[in-house]
């Protein structure tokens, strides 16, 4: 040690040198817990900037007005609506593209450019080639994501089906848009770039092509920031209702923006939820670790203290400890939180298309990690540091008083009478120190519990895909109308050869109302017998349509707080828009978005119109879907199709990949966790009865025999943490269950024994490798030098 450093500092340096092993675990576990914080938190704030500064350098919209045809020149004069700063308007229509190798026909939208030129509003960022030429009928931007999917790039053509007629297209350019951050065709839950594209043509091609000269289909609005969208959006709806306006809609009712902003409100939950866990294990340890050395070193306090040095400053030295070893978990876990930061940039940028996602946690994000840990460290050892400051010289420096072991002895003298010797020792030990006990078990148990409630999203992923694909919509694929059709359109597509079944349905959107609450929804009407859109309740068991009235899924119920028996006022937003009360009749589960469904037949009466239908949905023979698939794409009537495989599989691979990543990092975190407790656990146990051990070994005991008193112990423990964990897993498991709980989707609380099982074994294999490292110290255990001293 450097002569040069004071007297309390070389001891620092030695104390720290000596328990360097707990050190290092107990610095991990902090690192552990800073290093997510700092992931969570900074992709947050990333995430925020990035989509900040995306939407205003590229203007996205504020408001979206769709109608049926509306003339030009609306969109000057809808500058003069109170509180409107920009406006545009652009025609967006469905297609069907058709892809050279791609046997199936893929939904797509095209949108309008003006001539050349970026748009006044929803600019695109061009990542190659140029925008089109004013009425280059035949040219095409696409969306980046959907060419590099098909391989495709500027010079290459592509087809599509524009108003029924086949068009070869030249790609001139590739883009990304704000609005297509997250892009996913209309109905789905996840992206599928192969599935789903988005082109952008001359906007005097595009009106020429779809009958719209001199006119357009949407209307897209900047506001000013302090005007009321709501007073905006119903002067619009009342403005446009004479050319068919469906409802005008906020940004934040956007799709892309609506699952950008789920994923950042769960990052947030994760970010707040996660880390404490760690804390409170980092405080345990650390209070374990500075008892016991207060303990080794009670005679080293009192002659500090003898020779002059205060209580406050003996507290300081061990508080200096404690400190140091915080702040290299601090200065660890801001590394790891800033490379996994980045790593998670990098995952989210095959999900949300940004022209850039920088991760960039400030630096307050740094200092309140540094500042929770280190107040969590103060309050681990708190109860230490009470110790030393009461601690008199002359108290400090007499032999403390041995253990007391008949605590508790009454009460087990039978069961005791009935195990061996060392068993014995191992109950008595833990009842000695039941608080310590205890704690060790609660750390164990919350690293199982961490790992059960972060897996379990699996489990319940899996089962949300077989009841929504299998049981709840079990079809092989969906086709969207371009207008609704008299149902005649089912009957024809029965007769395709390859189609098993043909079953209709009728969308119509509609505003829910009840009380002062209100919902933009698609009523859907459905056969009374539908066998490929089936309802259900919550053990997915068949729920019948009734005859009158609505049924609403579960999550809609609750947003609009309503009850089976009540009335629901339903504004319907397209044709003669009439207004409807009708009574909710039941509900029914649903985890994918919101949904207000009736019988198809009541629902035509209720709208007096004839038998019309929305879309198609099919049960295709496999061996003939193929065919069926080129017949659907020379349909001048179809705007979009829908496959359930292809859906079923995106969804199953996003979430594998995403929720895997992230059950990884847990399962190593909570690994992290039980070996620092396990370790820390074992290592006290031996400096406390190094002497006790080495005695037994003395008189006659194997190395085995002395390593199951203090190990059998630490297994006792770890076999008492297990259900601990399952509940604490549970526990938590059902909390993420309820913070996830959106209009997006539900996740249900499902946890497969399976799970248990693997969240056990973990924490059992984290304790065994502890126990492992302590059973090589126990066999080399000096027993003359640890019989020579008290410890």
């Amino acid at each position: 040690m450097p002569a040069w450093l004071p007297t309390l500092q070389r001891k620092l340096l030695r104390d720290l040198w000596h328990i360097k092993g707990q050190a290092l675990a107990i610095t991990l576990v902090i690192a552990a817990s800073v290093g997510m914080y700092v992931m969570s938190k900074g992709m947050l704030l990333s995430l925020n900037q990035t989509r900040s500064d995306y939407y205003a350098q590229h203007r996205f919209a504020q408001i979206y007005a769709p109608v049926k045809r509306a003339p030009r020149r609306l969109r000057a004069a809808a500058l003069d609506l109170a509180g409107v700063r920009q406006a545009d308007a652009r025609i967006r229509v469905g297609v069907l593209m058709d892809v050279e190798g791609v046997v199936a026909p893929i939904s797509a939208q095209l949108l309008s450019l003006p001539a050349g030129a970026q748009p006044a509003i929803n600019a695109i960022a061009l990542s190659q080639g140029r925008l089109t030429r004013e009425r280059a009928s035949n040219e095409i931007v696409l969306l980046e994501s959907f060419a590099l999917a098909h391989g495709l790039a500027p010079g290459d053509r592509i087809q599509a089906i524009l108003n029924g007629k086949q068009r070869r297209l030249d790609i001139v350019g590739l883009a990304l848009s704000p609005e297509f951050v997250y892009a996913i065709s209309p109905g789905e839950i996840v992206p599928d770039s192969r599935r789903f594209g988005v082109g952008w043509m001359d906007d005097t091609s595009l009106a020429e092509a779809f009958d719209l000269d001199e006119a357009f289909n949407e209307l897209l609005l900047l506001t000013d920031p302090d005007r009321s969208s709501a007073e905006l959006i119903s002067r619009l709806d009342q403005w446009l209702r004479p050319y068919g306006a469906t409802g005008a809609y906020t940004r934040s009712e956007q799709l892309s923006d609506r699952f950008l902003s789920n994923e950042i409100e769960q990052l947030d939950v994760m970010g707040y939820l996660l880390p404490p866990i760690f804390l409170l294990v980092a405080g345990f340890l650390l209070h374990v670790v500075l008892t016991r050395l207060i303990e080794t070193e009670r005679e080293q306090i009192g002659l500090i203290k003898a020779f002059g040095y205060s209580h406050f400053a003996v507290a300081g030295h061990y508080l200096q400890l404690a400190g140091l070893i915080t702040l290299a978990g601090i200065v660890l876990g801001s590394v790891l939180g800033q490379q996994l930061g980045q790593g998670l940039a990098s995952l989210y940028q095959d999900y949300f298309k940004f022209p850039y996602l920088r991760f960039a946690a400030p630096l307050d994000v740094y200092g309140v990690a540094a500042g929770i840990s280190m107040l969590a460290a103060l309050l681990g050892c708190g109860l230490s540091l009470n110790q030393v400051l009461r601690l008199s010289p002359a108290v400090a420096m007499a032999p403390p008083l041995p253990p007391d072991y008949s605590r508790g002895a009454r009460h087990l003298q039978s069961l005791l009478r009935n195990l061996d010797q060392p068993s014995r020792m191992i109950l008595r030990h833990l009842l000695r120190w039941p608080v310590r006990a205890g704690l060790t078990c609660a750390g164990m148990a919350m690293a199982m519990g961490l790992l059960i409630g972060s897996s379990f999203s699996l489990d319940a992923m899996d089962y949300m895909i077989d009841a929504s694909f299998n049981i709840i919509e079990p079809q092989d694929a969906s086709v969207v109308l371009v207008e609704p059709r008299q149902g005649e359109a089912a009957r024809a597509m029965q007769q395709l050869p390859g189609v098993l079944l043909a079953e209709p349905y009728r969308a119509v959107p509609v505003v829910l109302r009840h009380r002062h609450r209100h919902r933009r929804e698609t009523l859907i009407g459905l056969p009374a017998q539908a066998d490929l859109s089936r309802l259900v309740d919550a053990d997915l068991r068949r729920v019948e349509l009734p005859h009158q009235g609505l049924i609403l899924s579960r999550k809609l119920a609750e947003l609009l707080m309503i009850e089976p028996g009540d009335l629901l006022e339903i504004e319907v937003t397209e044709g003669h828009r009439p207004q409807l009360r009708l009574p909710v009749a039941g509900i029914v589960e649903s985890f994918l978005g919101t949904g207000a469904y009736m019988e198809m037949g009541a629902l035509n009466r209720s709208l007096r119109e004839d038998h019309l239908i929305s879309g198609i949905r099919l049960l295709l023979d496999p061996a003939r879907s193929d065919e069926v698939y080129q017949q659907i794409k020379a349909m001048p009537g179809v705007a979009g199709i829908s496959l359930q495989q292809a859906a079923q599989k995106a969804f199953y691979d996003t979430l594998q990949e995403s929720l895997g990543t992230f059950t990884f990092f847990n399962t190593l975190f909570a690994a992290l966790i039980a070996i620092g407790v396990v370790y820390n656990s074992a290592r006290v146990a031996l400096s406390e009865r190094g002497r006790e051990l080495a005695s037994l070994r003395v008189l006659g005991l194997s190395r085995g025999e002395v390593s199951y008193i203090l190990l059998g112990e630490l297994a006792l423990l770890c076999l008492l943490s297990l259900p601990l964990g399952a509940l604490l897993g549970y526990a938590l498991a059902a909390f993420l269950v309820h913070s996830f709980d959106t209009d997006l989707f539900r996740i249900p609380l499902i946890i497969h024994p399976s799970t248990y099982a693997y969240a056990a074994l973990v924490i059992i294999v984290a304790a065994t490798l502890s126990a492992a490292v302590v059973r090589r110290r126990i066999d080399r255990l000096d027993l003359i030098g640890v019989l020579k001293t008290r410890e």
